[in-house]
C-alpha cells in the first residue's frame, strides 16, 4: 500500500497517496485549480503555467535534521520566490498549498492574459461555446479589458481539415499539446505534431490519409478549447440545446459506455434527433474514450433509409400473420437470433421458443461461448489494474480492428509492466507492446496455444500469473475452429494458480511446436519448443477477479445470449430448410448465398429487424422493430458485465422493441409473456436464469465516484467527457463447465494454383450497422482489401492497390492488392463483410482482374 501523505491546500487538511500530484490532491477535497495542458489520464508536462499556486514546505535544520518551528509550534514554511506549477508537484509531508491568494491569482489571471492575445474572438460562433473552459475560466479569472492591441491579434487559417473527422482552427489553438500527448502516449499512434515556433506554431498531421487514427474523435473531447472539432458535430448546436441519454455502444464486445446528445429539430418535424456521441466515464469499461467507429457510426444506422417502419394497423396484421405460422408450425420452427438483441429480447425469445418446443440458435460463426461462460471474468474484474506479475494472452484476434477499447487498455497494461502475450498468424498494432510475439501458420492456432506452457518464459508468465486474462478471435477462423481454440485456452487456466475451475478439469492433449517466438528488443529470442504432455492439473480453490476467458465477439451481446443458453449451428443450412424460420436482427441471406437459398427453401420465413436486408426482402412476414437508441434495455458485454442503456429519441410509428413484438406474438399463440417493460422482462430473466441471479435494473443503475472526477463543471481538467450518473454495471456469475471432449480441427492446405483464403475483420466494413455512417466511406473504402505477401503479389504480376480477382465456388470477387510480409505466401486475407462471403477458411483461385 503506498506511503500517505499529510498536507493542507487552502487550510484544508487533505491526506492522499505519496506521488499525487497537487492538483489531483486539491480535485480530491473539491478545490478547482485551474489548467490547460494537464489532463490526468497523462504525464504532467507544465505547458501551459495556468495552474500557478503558492507551495510552502516545511523547512529542516540542516545540523539536526528537525523541523524548524515558529513561535506558536507550527512548523515553519519556505516558500520559492516564484509561483510554481500544481501539475508538476508531487505533494509532501506537511506541505501547504495556496490557490486564492492575491500572487496565485494574479499569476492565473496574467496566463489568461497571454493567451488571449492570441486567441480570435470567436465565441459567437465557436462550437465549444458553452463548454469551453478557455471561455468559462476566462470569465471567472481574466481581465475585464485587454491591454494589447486589437490589430496585432494573431491570424491564421481556419477550419483546416487534419482528417476526414477532425478539424483544426489554428487561432484558437492554445498550444497545450494535448491532443498530441493523447495521440502519442494513449492511443500509440503519434499522427499529430507541432510545426514552426513562438506564435507560428501549428498542430500538423503526419502521414498518409491524414490524422490516421482510430480515437481521433477523443482529441475534440479533450482540447479546451475549440481548436479542434467533430466534422458531425460542428456548426450543428449549442451544447445548452441538448439533452443527454446514457447509453451503451452497439458495435463491438466491449460495451463502450456513451451519452447521446440530442435535441428538437425542425428538419425532424419538432422531434428529437441525435447530435453527437460522447463517451461516458466507466474507468472498468472505456474509461472515458471511445473509438472513432463508436463516434461516427454508432447511431447511424438507425436513422438509415433502410429503416422498417409500419403503420399501427399494418403492424398488429403482420404480428396476426407471425401468429398464424407459428400455430401451425409450432415444433418445426427454428429460431434464427444474432447478439444485437438485448438480454430481454433474448430471454423473451427463448421463453417462446421453449413454449413452441421449437429450436433457437445464435446466429454467429464464433463459437466456444460454453468456455467464456464457465471460465469468462468475474465481479470486480478491471483491465485497468492489470499490471506487474499479471499476465495477458491474445490468441487469434486483431483487437485493433475488432475491440479498440480492449486494444487501448491492453497496450497500457502491457506499459505498466504486465506480460503481454500476442499469438497471430499476421502482424497487429498490439505487437509493439508485447512482451511476446507468437506467429504460426493458419490452422496452427489450437497446437499453438497448448505448445505455450512448454515454453521456458512463456510458460512461465502462464504459471506463475498473480491474474491471467485470455482474450481469443476469430482471425482466420470459422466456427469450429474458434470452438477448438477457446477448448485449448481454457486449458491454460488448469496450470496457471489463479484460477478455480469449475466442474471437472478440461482434458488437456499434446503440446505442438511453435514456428517463432520473438519479444521486445531487450528481450527478443527464438526457441525451439520440447514435445511433451501438460502435466493433469487438480482443480484450484482460488480465483482472482482479473482471471479469465474472453471471446472478442463481433456483436454487443453475444455474451448475453451465450449465458442464456443460446448457441451456433453447426450447419445452418441444413436446420433452415423445409421449416418456419423467425430471423431475428440477423441478415443471413445477405451474409452468405447458401443462407439464402436455405431461406428460399424454408417453409415460411418470418423475419424481424430494424433495416430492410436481404433477410428481410425473402420473408414472408416482416415485423419492423424498435433500435436501442429508442428504447431501453441491457447488454451483456465480453467481460460479462451487464450494462443498461436508455432510450434517446422517441420510438418511430409502427415499430416496438423486440421484446414486446415477441410478447405480442406469443400472446397470439396463446403463450403469456412479459411485454410491457424491460424493468419486468429483467425481473423474471434474474429469477429464471442462474448467471443473472441478483441483477436488476436497480443495481444496475447504481453510481459510484469515480477516479478522476470527469464530466462536472470544471471541463477544463479531463475534458467533455460525461459524468456516469446512471450505474456501472454488474458482473455475472460464473456458470458450471459443459463436459467437452478435447477437439482438434485441420488446417486446410491448398495445392497448386489454389491459395488460403482466411478471413479478418476490419474495423470498418459494408456490415449493416457501419455502412450508413457517411463520414466513414473513406475509411471503408480503405479498408476494402485483400491482403497478400509482396511475393505473392508480385508473382501475380500485381502491384499494391492493383485489382485482384478472388475465385471461391465458380463465383468472383474483385479487391485492391494490399501488401502484407507476415503472412505467409499462399494466403490471403479476405476482410469481412466487405462483399465476399467467407465466414471461415476457404481454398480460392487468384488472378488479376481483367481492366474494364
Amino acid at each position: 500500500m503506498a506511503k500517505l501523505i499529510n498536507l493542507t491546500i487552502n487550510g484544508t487538511p487533505v491526506t492522499v497517496p505519496a506521488g499525487t500530484l497537487v492538483v489531483d490532491a486539491a480535485k480530491k477535497i473539491g478545490i478547482d485549480i485551474p489548467v490547460f495542458c494537464y489532463h490526468p489520464k497523462m504525464e504532467p508536462v507544465g505547458m501551459c503555467r495556468q495552474c500557478l499556486v503558492e507551495i510552502g514546505r516545511p523547512m529542516v535544520d540542516r545540523a539536526t535534521g528537525q523541523p524548524v518551528l515558529n513561535e506558536d509550534g507550527s512548523p515553519k514554511l519556505q516558500f520559492m520566490p516564484k509561483l510554481e506549477t500544481a501539475c508538476t508537484n508531487p505533494v509532501s509531508e506537511g506541505m501547504a498549498v495556496f490557490t486564492e491568494t492575491a500572487k496565485a491569482k494574479s499569476g492565473q489571471k496574467e496566463i489568461l492574459e497571454l493567451l488571449l492575445t492570441s486567441h480570435p474572438l470567436d465565441c459567437p460562433v465557436c462550437d465549444k461555446g458553452g463548454e469551453c473552459p478557455l471561455q468559462n475560466l476566462t470569465m471567472e479569472h481574466a481581465a475585464d479589458e485587454s491591454r494589447f492591441i486589437f490589430d496585432e491579434k494573431h491570424r491564421a487559417e481556419k477550419h483546416v481539415p487534419l482528417g476526414d473527422l477532425i478539424f483544426l482552427d489554428r487561432e484558437r489553438c492554445i498550444q497545450c499539446a494535448r491532443c498530441i500527448r493523447f495521440q502519442d502516449i494513449i492511443a500509440g499512434e503519434p499522427v499529430l505534431g507541432f510545426y514552426q515556433r513562438g506564435r507560428n506554431t501549428d498542430i500538423v498531421t503526419y502521414g498518409e490519409p491524414g490524422f490516421d487514427s482510430i480515437f481521433s474523435g477523443n482529441t475534440s473531447d479533450i482540447c479546451p478549447v475549440g481548436a479542434l472539432t467533430t466534422a458531425d458535430f460542428r456548426f450543428g448546436a449549442r451544447p445548452w440545446e441538448l439533452k443527454q441519454a446514457a447509453s451503451v455502444c452497439s458495435q463491438c464486445p466491449v460495451g463502450c459506455n456513451v451519452t447521446f446528445n440530442v435535441r428538437r429539430e425542425a428538419k425532424a418535424g419538432g422531434g428529437y434527433v441525435i447530435k453527437r456521441v460522447m463517451p461516458r466515464q466507466n474507468e472498468q469499461v472505456n474509461e472515458i474514450w471511445m473509438c472513432d467507429k463508436g463516434r461516427f457510426a454508432g447511431y447511424q444506422y438507425t436513422e438509415a433509409e433502410s429503416r422498417l417502419m409500419a403503420t399501427p394497423a399494418g403492424l398488429d396484421a403482420a404480428v396476426g400473420q407471425a401468429v398464424a405460422k407459428l400455430v401451425e408450425s409450432q415444433s418445426e420452427t427454428v429460431f434464427l437470433a444474432s447478439g444485437r438483441l438485448a438480454n430481454e429480447d433474448l430471454f423473451t425469445l427463448k421463453q417462446l421458443a421453449a413454449a413452441l418446443h421449437a429450436k433457437t440458435y445464435l446466429y454467429t460463426q464464433h463459437g466456444g461461448g460454453e468456455f467464456t461462460t464457465a471460465y469468462g471474468l468475474t465481479s470486480g474484474a478491471d483491465l485497468g489494474a492489470l499490471g506487474k506479475g499479471d499476465t495477458v494472452l491474445v490468441a487469434a484476434s486483431d483487437l485493433y480492428n475488432e475491440a479498440p477499447l480492449w486494444h487501448l487498455r491492453l497496450k497500457a497494461a502491457a506499459q505498466r509492466g504486465a506480460t503481454l502475450i500476442v499469438a497471430a498468424a499476421r502482424a497487429t498494432k498490439l505487437d509493439e507492446f508485447a512482451s511476446f510475439v507468437v506467429r504460426y501458420a493458419y490452422g496452427d492456432e489450437v497446437a499453438t496455444i497448448q505448445a505455450l506452457p512448454a515454453k521456458d518464459k512463456i510458460g512461465e508468465a502462464i504459471k506463475n500469473a498473480n491474474n491471467l486474462m485470455i482474450f481469443y478471435g476469430s482471425d482466420g477462423l470459422g466456427l469450429a475452429g474458434t470452438t477448438a481454440l477457446a477448448q485449448s485456452c481454457a486449458e491454460l487456466f488448469s496450470i496457471s494458480p489463479v484460477s478455480q475451475l469449475t466442474g471437472s478439469p478440461v482434458s488437456q492433449s499434446a503440446s505442438f511446436p511453435v514456428e517463432q517466438l520473438t519479444g521486445k528488443p531487450e528481450d527478443r529470442t527464438t526457441e525451439q519448443p520440447e514435445d511433451r504432455t501438460t502435466e493433469q492439473p487438480e482443480n484450484r480453490t482460488t480465483r482472482k477477479s482479473n482471471t479469465g476467458l474472453i471471446g472478442v465477439w463481433s456483436t454487443p451481446n453475444q455474451q448475453g445470449a451465450l449465458e442464456m443458453g443460446f448457441r451456433p449451428a453447426e450447419n445452418l443450412a441444413a436446420e433452415l430448410a423445409g421449416k418456419t424460420v423467425y430471423v431475428i436482427a440477423a441478415d443471413p441471406a445477405g451474409d452468405d448465398p447458401a443462407l439464402a437459398e436455405a431461406l428460399k427453401a424454408a417453409k415460411t420465413v418470418i423475419a424481424q429487424d430494424i433495416l430492410t436486408t436481404k433477410t428481410v426482402k425473402l420473408a414472408d412476414v416482416v415485423l419492423p422493430a424498435a433500435a436501442f437508441t429508442e428504447r431501453e434495455g441491457t447488454y451483456t458485454n465480453g467481460e460479462r458485465r451487464v450494462q443498461r442503456f436508455y432510450p434517446a429519441v422517441p420510438t418511430r410509428p409502427g415499430t416496438k422493441a423486440d421484446f414486446a413484438l415477441l410478447a405480442e406474438v406469443a400472446k397470439g399463440c396463446g403463450i403469456a409473456l412479459e411485454g410491457r417493460s424491460p424493468l419486468l422482462v429483467m425481473n423474471r430473466l434474474s429469477t429464471a436464469e442462474p448467471a443473472f441471479s441478483g441483477v436488476s435494473y436497480e443495481t444496475l443503475s447504481q453510481p459510484a465516484e469515480q477516479w478522476p472526477l470527469i464530466g462536472r463543471s470544471d471541463l477544463y481538467y479531463g475534458g467533455t467527457s460525461y459524468e456516469n450518473k446512471l450505474g456501472l454495471g454488474v458482473t455475472l456469475a460464473l456458470q458450471p463447465k459443459a463436459d467437452r471432449q478435447s477437439s482438434t480441427v485441420s488446417g486446410l492446405r491448398p495445392k497448386e494454383n489454389e491459395f488460403l483464403a482466411v478471413p479478418v475483420t476490419k474495423l470498418y466494413d459494408l456490415g449493416a450497422t457501419v455502412a450508413p455512417a457517411k463520414l466513414l466511406s473513406a475509411h471503408i473504402e480503405r479498408s476494402a482489401v485483400a491482403a497478400l505477401h509482396p511475393v505473392t503479389v508480385e508473382k501475380l504480376g500485381l502491384g499494391a492497390g492493383d485489382q485482384l480477382s478472388v475465385e471461391i465456388n465458380g463465383a468472383q470477387f474483385t479487391f485492391r492488392a494490399a501488401l502484407d510480409a507476415s503472412i505467409s505466401t499462399g494466403v490471403v486475407l479476405i476482410p469481412r463483410s466487405m462483399g465476399l462471403a467467407i465466414s471461415a477458411p476457404a481454398l480460392v483461385k487468384l488472378h488479376a482482374a481483367e481492366k474494364a
